[in-house]
């Protein structure tokens, strides 16, 4: 069974940086495209970020130029840097495979904005 970990969030001022990560295990990331997605209060989920089994990357328009996903094959491990942060992107985060069919949900990571 695959098992998805996310991990990195926390308070930031505007403008400020986090980096978040997804351990994995069951699946290989040098193998599988994954994605970052996102959950504001209220809101939809959405996908913010993803990266191809051969590592190209696609980013949402809110965050292009801001964000960054990469991964380390030898830790199964997918990140997300955050740079320049908003109040806008205060939300939970997740990792998951960038269409269905999904793998089980981890519990996300909260990242949260202030002025």
């Amino acid at each position: 069974q695959v098992q998805l970990v996310e991990s990195g969030g926390g308070l930031v001022q505007a403008g400020g940086s986090l980096r978040l990560s997804c351990a994995a295990s069951g699946i290989s990331f040098s193998i599988n495209p994954m994605g970052w997605y996102r959950q504001a209060p209220g809101k939809q989920r959405e996908l913010v970020a993803r990266i191809t089994s051969g590592g190209n990357t696609y980013y949402a328009d809110s965050v292009k130029g801001r964000f960054t996903i990469s991964r380390d094959t030898a830790k199964n491990t997918v990140y997300l840097q955050m740079n320049s942060l908003k109040l806008e992107d205060t939300a939970v985060y997740y990792c998951n495979r960038p269409a269905q069919p999904y793998y089980y949900w981890g519990q996300g990571t909260q990242v949260t904005v202030s002025p």
